[in-house]
């Protein structure tokens, strides 16, 4: 899969070193995957949450951050929408951030 932007996560990680490990993981992972369908994300993450417009949830840290992403299956894309704690992932709508 190719990913929008990895810039994205290593700003944040530099502000919340503790994630960087996890981010970096799931964007290794992400990167190799070959998601056609969300089906296919589910068989990586089991605990992945799907909702509206193609946005998945994913618990990242043992549950203590959350990250949004927008995927194009076509296309094989994967954008990153957001990335943040369980309080301010509870502050947006992640089917449209």
């Amino acid at each position: 899969m190719r990913i929008i932007s990895r810039c994205t996560l290593r700003e944040y990680w530099q502000t919340h070193p503790d994630a960087k490990q996890p981010l970096q993981a799931w964007y290794t992972n992400v990167k190799r995957a070959d998601w056609r369908t969300p089906n296919d994300v589910k068989v990586s993450y089991r605990n992945a949450s799907f909702v509206a417009n193609n946005r998945v949830i994913f618990n990242i840290k043992g549950n203590s951050y959350r990250l949004v992403v927008a995927i194009n299956y076509e296309y094989r894309i994967v954008y990153i929408r957001f990335i943040g704690t369980h309080q301010e992932y509870d502050r947006i709508q992640a089917a449209t951030v």
